[in-house]
């Protein structure tokens, strides 16, 4: 069976090639501001699952858990538009109790699009802050600043 492609991980980095398409964009062909929040999404999910963590390996366990992000702060540097060929470019870059620090950015070519600092918590399935699985530390301490 053909698997949707989930980009890769180069040296710290996880890089997710994203293609715009019409039902990205405004009617003047400029992507929509929401969308980016989308693709910094599939950019953070995508390097977990690289990475061997997938969301529902997370939910289907004994204590199971998850994410929420609890901070978004986007940055917009350049328009991207339809057709444009972008790379999500994510970084877990630290641990701290049960919250994750992420470094996001958007790039068309070397040109800057966007960029995000993103904050996450890990949480039991009652919504309460709970220390990131054993595996997901290990997983992810070697790709830490």
């Amino acid at each position: 069976m053909i698997q949707p492609y989930a980009g890769e991980i180069v040296g710290r980095e996880h890089q997710l090639p994203v293609r715009i398409y019409y039902e990205d964009t405004d009617f003047t062909g400029v992507v929509y501001h929401g969308q980016y929040v989308r693709f910094f999404e599939r950019g953070r999910s995508d390097f977990l699952r690289v990475a061997g963590i997938g969301h529902a390996q997370l939910l289907d366990r004994p204590d199971p858990a998850a994410f929420t992000v609890v901070r978004l702060e986007i940055d917009f540097k350049a328009p991207a538009r339809i057709d444009d060929a972008l790379l999500v470019r994510t970084t877990y870059d630290r641990m701290a109790g049960p919250r994750l620090f992420i470094d996001q950015k958007i790039t068309r070519g070397e040109q800057l699009i966007a960029q995000a600092v993103v904050e996450a918590a890990c949480i039991d399935l009652n919504g309460r802050p709970r220390k990131p699985p054993k595996e997901l530390i290990a997983t992810l301490r070697p790709l830490f600043c």
